[in-house]
């Protein structure tokens, strides 16, 4: 069978090729004059690259056709092991007539640690030259030499193979290449990009990628407004990428949208390693950071409710559970075996969750009852919340310089000038495209936003995408329906500086939570802010209880007076605060 792109070959040139694999190759030698004459004859006429895959015995295990851009070096489960060479050498043609070796003929070689890869340019048909690459033993300098260029009777014969035979028993440690470690995701992001803007979003998944323990080896976007229904990016640029996957020894494609059940499963038929998408991305790291019982029930529900309807593209990311980004936490169950069992286990969480969410409602009103109010800060993720947050109240919260760091909402109380005690709420931290899935999933811890009395959006003043940012939280507060009143807080103005022009927001702050600067005004601008939650009450007060008469006097708004034997009958407006202080004095007719 002829492998690769062989659409459009008439039915001889295909007996041709398939004529090949009956040929074969003296175990002395490296190759045969008849076989290299007939690649080279067969390359000039379909003017694409053919490879060819010959054992140590000379036998032909594979023939593939390419065309210029694009080749197919399939890896044939052909490695012996870790420690020896594959006993596989590979030969393909060149048809722009250089023999010179590429970048990615020489990753394929350390890949699949072949025991030697050769290129033969061809011109015209005929052939030009050609160059062979081996592995070297571990501690070279180099992962591979070159030899070349050969002419025809030197590359047919015995001294190449003595070569190999020297190179095997020398070549005994796994690591050809310090990136050769199977465990390590290397990552190339792709996103698109026709405003040219699309870069931005690129670069902020890089930050994404890194979080999640990806090393990134390259970025890249398609001039394209809209997502290709099949390939994403289109089947011009996954070829293309493909390429660069084999050049730069990358095992793993992150898209910068979210992507289809059939988008998954072509890109990787197309480029051979394993794709997941922003959306994936983002969970993976939600799974990585959640801590509490909550925190990893909403991840989970998140990564059923996406990965369901995606079970049958999912190739690559289910085939190796628990194998690197996309696959890790709760979610990682089987989930291509059993459907019923999937929505069996949404349904447990989505009542699990509605428990919880029915306990923040008691906690939200026992709040109330006190007289506390809520001060909810919200933002950009890695804008600096958690750092403020214990700016401002003296506590030690987790901060770390990280996407996402703070999963679970952590609240702190602080008490203000004027006496007013106020809770402040960290919550989770917004990102561009955040996956629908996981707000659903998030809407009870999310909910505490949408609940607070005034809201505190803090913002990377350093950002140099600070307005996209902007924008992005104030969509998804929108979302979440929050309408209460809120502060813009400008954070990191050490490392913005005082020449920074950032957008005017009523009521706004210019702070430094790591050096505590511009704290006092960002305080008084929340008392002033806060609202005032008022009622009417009638009360009694004893003779010897001045200090709460005098209080009312301080903090509330008189209506009436009136002395009587048992105590003051006092008819006032109060706030919650004080009528948490003053009820037990209610005047009940």
């Amino acid at each position: 069978m002829i492998n690769g792109n062989i659409e459009g070959l008439s039915k001889q040139i295909l007996q041709r090729l398939d004529s090949i694999y009956e040929m074969s190759v003296e175990r002395e030698d490296f190759l045969s004059e008849e076989m290299v004459l007939l690649l080279c004859e067969l390359t000039g006429t379909i003017n694409r690259e053919i490879s060819v895959y010959l054992n140590r015995r000379g036998e032909v295990m594979d023939v593939s056709v390419g065309d210029q851009t694009q080749v197919s070096l399939s890896d044939m489960s052909l490695r012996r092991s870790n420690v020896r060479l594959s006993g596989i050498r590979c030969i393909h043609t060149h048809p722009g007539g250089s023999g010179l070796l590429s970048g990615v003929d020489l990753n394929s070689l350390i890949a699949l640690r072949f025991d030697a890869m050769t290129a033969i340019g061809v011109q015209d048909g005929s052939y030009v030259n050609s160059y062979t690459a081996f592995l070297t033993p571990p501690g070279d300098p180099d992962p591979y030499i070159i030899y070349g260029p050969f002419t025809l009777k030197a590359l047919c014969g015995e001294e190449l193979m003595r070569e190999i035979r020297r190179l095997d028993p020398l070549i005994s440690m796994p690591q050809t290449v310090d990136t050769m470690q199977d465990e390590e995701e290397r990552a190339i992001l792709v996103g698109l990009d026709d405003r040219g803007e699309g870069i931005r979003s690129v670069n902020e998944l890089e930050e994404l990628a890194k979080t999640a323990g990806a090393v990134v080896l390259h970025k890249t976007t398609q001039n394209r407004k809209m997502p290709e229904p099949a390939t994403y990016i289109g089947r011009g640029k996954a070829a293309e990428l493909a390429l660069q996957c084999q050049s730069m020894n990358a095992n793993l494609v992150i898209c910068d949208d979210e992507l289809s059940a059939v988008q998954i499963k072509n890109l990787e038929s197309t480029l051979g390693v394993k794709v997941i998408d922003r959306t994936t991305l983002i969970l993976d790291i939600f799974s990585r950071h959640a801590v509490s019982r909550e925190g990893k029930l909403q991840v989970e529900l998140a990564q059923l409710k996406y990965r369901l309807p995606r079970l049958t593209g999912m190739g690559h990311a289910l085939s190796r559970l628990g194998g690197g980004i996309g696959t890790r936490g709760p979610g990682e169950k089987k989930l291509e075996t059993d459907r019923r069992h999937i929505h069996r286990r949404i349904n447990e969480i989505e009542s699990e969750l509605a428990r919880v969410k029915e306990r923040r409602s008691a906690l939200r009103s026992k709040r109330e009852r006190e007289g506390l109010l809520i001060c909810a800060l919200a933002g950009y993720t890695n804008s600096g919340k958690s750092t403020l947050l214990n700016a401002l109240s003296g506590s030690n919260v987790l901060v770390e310089d990280k996407l996402f760091a703070t999963l679970d909402p952590v609240s702190r109380g602080i008490t203000l000038a004027d006496g007013q005690k106020v809770l402040l709420i960290d919550t989770v931290g917004f990102i561009d495209k955040l996956p629908h899935d996981l707000v659903q999933a998030f809407h009870s811890t999310l909910e505490e936003v949408a609940e607070a009395d005034l809201l505190l959006h803090v913002v990377d003043a350093s950002s140099p995408n600070l307005s996209e940012q902007m924008m992005v939280v104030k969509r998804v507060l929108n979302q979440l329906g929050a309408k209460q009143r809120m502060i813009t807080v400008y954070n990191k103005m050490d490392l913005a500086g005082d020449s920074v022009l950032l957008p005017v927001e009523k009521p706004q702050a210019c702070v430094s939570a790591l050096y505590g600067e511009g704290l006092d005004i960002l305080l008084d601008l929340i008392r002033e802010n806060l609202p005032r939650k008022t009622r009417l009450v009638k009360l009694v007060i004893p003779y010897e209880q001045g200090s709460v008469r005098s209080m009312l006097h301080e903090e509330g708004k008189i209506l009436n007076e009136e002395f009587a034997a048992e105590g003051v009958h006092i008819e006032a407006e109060v706030d919650e605060a004080l009528y948490g202080k003053v009820r037990n004095f209610l005047h009940i007719v």
